[in-house]
């Protein structure tokens, strides 16, 4: 599969923002995307009214791909829908080993004063993971001026297994003592912690990776796990699919698409209807009904016209009427009920 899927797509706030990254590198685009340093300036002109937070193009590059890409969570005072999605959790993949920390930029702009609040940093399992650690306090004022600060999620040693972990923030305003609409944010996570002790059987169990001289197993992007033998899909398949490949998704019997995301539809939809889901047709306006099978026109549109809307037929060039059963003398009257044209007399000259 290609990394310009569907974009579907999916994807931060503070830690969560890295998360976003993979979708981004995955998907194509997540929100904002910004590849020339001279626009990026002039974006960043506009939007210094309000408080953002994002992660630089350079983390993004680093991690990603190469691709130079800047992923905001919240943008000139706004928290970007996807972040809110209450099932936004359910996409998200299991952080790999090996992203030990984030980087991340904020600021306020030069209009509002924000003050922070991370109130929560917890790990759910701490004989795998420790909690999240932040460079900065955990309560404060964003500056106004872009900052980077740092989020830590480290594992605690060479344990191997998942653990889930907790990331809030509030941010209120200081003048109306409000939070920001949007939050106080709340994200669950994922991430694999691996024993990373040497084996002498490193050559034979390390199957996507390369065994270093150290005897221990080290994985390419997109793969995880102490031997590297799980690869990692974002968005996650969806509806029963199983990443069998990285960004590359096996899908379940009724469904397609990069992530298995759309359904295919036993019987086709119908004049002009688009499969969206299993079994489910998006119809074009004027048809409904599980197949788009029945039209809006009671009496049906002739001489190959459409129907548009409740008894409303859209002509094909040449035909007038309300079903456009009628050759019209004007070429431009397409719509059945459309107002007759007037033609309009010419001005009298006067000499």
């Amino acid at each position: 599969m290609s990394s310009k899927g569907s974009v579907c797509e999916a994807c931060v706030v503070v830690l969560g923002v890295v998360v976003v990254v993979w979708m981004t590198c995955l998907i194509g685009c997540v929100q904002v995307m910004e590849t020339n340093t001279r626009s990026e300036t002039a974006v960043n002109a506009k939007t210094e009214s309000d408080i953002s937070l994002w992660i630089d193009e350079k983390q993004v590059k680093q991690f990603f791909s190469g691709f130079p890409l800047k992923i905001y969570a919240i943008l000139d005072g706004n928290v970007l829908p996807y972040v809110l999605d209450p099932n936004f959790d359910k996409y998200l993949p299991i952080l790999p080993f090996e992203v030990q920390s984030v980087n991340l930029t904020w600021r306020s702009g030069d209009h509002n004063t924000y003050a922070y609040d991370f109130d929560q940093l917890v790990s759910y399992n701490h004989q795998i993971l420790s909690q999240p650690i932040l460079s900065i306090d955990s309560k404060g004022k964003v500056p106004k001026r872009p900052k980077v600060f740092q989020v830590f999620i480290p594992c605690v040693g060479n344990v191997s297994g998942i653990a889930a972990f907790t990331i809030g923030l509030r941010i209120i305003n200081s003048e109306t003592n409000q939070n920001l609409v949007g939050t106080p944010l709340r994200l669950k996570l994922q991430k694999q912690c691996a024993d990373r002790t040497p084996d002498p059987e490193c050559d034979k169990k390390c199957g996507n990776g390369k065994c270093n001289q150290n005897k221990i197993c080290e994985c390419p992007t997109g793969f995880l796990g102490k031997f590297c033998e799980s690869a990692l899909c974002y968005p996650q398949c969806m509806n029963g699919g199983t990443c069998v490949a990285p960004g590359v998704c096996s899908c379940a019997q009724g469904f397609q698409g990069f992530y298995c995301e759309g359904g295919i539809c036993g019987e086709k939809c119908l004049n002009g209807g688009k499969c969206i889901q299993k079994d489910m047709c998006w119809c074009r306006r004027g048809y409904y009904g599980p197949r788009c099978e029945y039209s809006k026109c009671v009496i049906p549109c002739l001489n190959g016209s459409r129907c548009v809307g409740v008894n409303r037929c859209r002509c094909r060039r040449g035909f007038i009427g309300s079903q456009c059963e009628s050759i019209s003398d004007d070429k431009t009257d397409r719509t059945s009920n459309s107002k007759p044209t007037v033609k309009k007399k010419p001005r009298k000259k006067f000499v």
